[in-house]
C-alpha cells in the first residue's frame, strides 16, 4: 500500500501543475534522514511523498486521520501527531523508524502561514539529537502563488537541498540552537528557490 500511495502521489497533481523536481538524488538512500520542508498547503506533503526515491514516514496532524483520508494515511504508514503540545507516542514511533535507518518527514513551521518558515517547532531538532539522523531540507513553491501569469498547469518547483548534520547537545538552549540551525537552512533554501523562479520568469 505504501508503494502504491507513492505512485499515486507522484502523479496526482500532474494534470493541474507542471511539477519540476530538482536534486532528488541528494536524498541519502541508506541512512536515517530527518526531512524538513516548508508547508503552504496540503499539496506539498503529497508532492514530496511521491517524489522521494525511498520509503518515508511523515508526521501528519491528527485531524486528518478521520474518514477515508485517515484510513488511507494509516495504510501507507503515516503517523498522526497532536499539534500544540509534545506528542510522545508520535515521537516514539518515528524515533524507532529513524533508529532503523528510515526517513521521517517533518514540517517544522510553528504556523502554516505562507510557508516562509518564519518560526519553527523543535521536533526535528529533538529527533536529530536522539537518533543522530542527517537533515535534508526541501523547498516547494508554486502551489499557492504560481508566480506566473500562466493559468493552465502553472509550474510547481520542488528543490532538495544538500544533506547536513546538526550537533544538538543536551538541554533546552542546545535544542533551540539546533532548531534555529535547521530553520535557517530551510529558509535559505526557500529563498534560493524563489530567486531561481524569478530568474526563470525573466528569461
Amino acid at each position: 500500500m505504501h508503494d502504491v500511495g507513492r505512485v499515486i502521489a507522484r502523479y496526482l497533481y500532474r494534470p493541474a501543475f507542471r511539477v519540476r523536481v530538482h536534486g532528488a538524488s541528494r536524498v541519502p538512500r541508506d541512512r536515517a534522514v530527518v526531512l524538513v520542508a516548508n508547508h503552504s498547503s496540503m499539496i506539498e506533503p503529497q508532492l514530496i511523498f511521491g517524489m522521494l526515491p525511498r520509503r518515508s514516514v511523515f508526521l501528519v496532524k491528527e485531524e486528518l486521520f478521520s474518514g477515508p483520508a485517515g484510513w488511507g494515511l494509516r495504510r501507507i504508514g503515516q503517523v498522526p501527531v497532536k499539534r500544540g503540545a509534545p506528542d510522545r507516542d508520535a515521537l516514539r514511533t518515528v524515533t524507532d523508524v529513524l533508529r532503523a535507518g528510515g526517513l521521517v518527514g517533518v514540517f517544522p513551521e510553528g504556523t502554516r502561514g505562507a510557508g516562509d518558515v518564519a518560526q519553527a517547532q523543535q521536533g526535528a531538532a529533538w529527533l536529530v539529537r536522539v537518533t543522530g539522523a542527517v537533515v535534508v531540507p526541501v523547498a516547494v513553491r508554486g502551489t499557492l502563488n504560481p508566480g506566473t501569469r500562466r493559468r493552465f498547469r502553472p509550474v510547481v518547483d520542488v528543490l532538495v537541498g544538500e544533506p547536513f548534520t546538526v550537533d544538538v547537545g543536551k538541554g533546552r538552549a542546545a535544542l533551540a540552537e539546533g532548531t534555529e540551525r535547521i530553520r535557517g537552512t530551510l529558509a535559505a533554501l526557500v529563498d534560493r528557490l524563489d530567486r531561481q523562479r524569478e530568474e526563470k520568469q525573466r528569461q
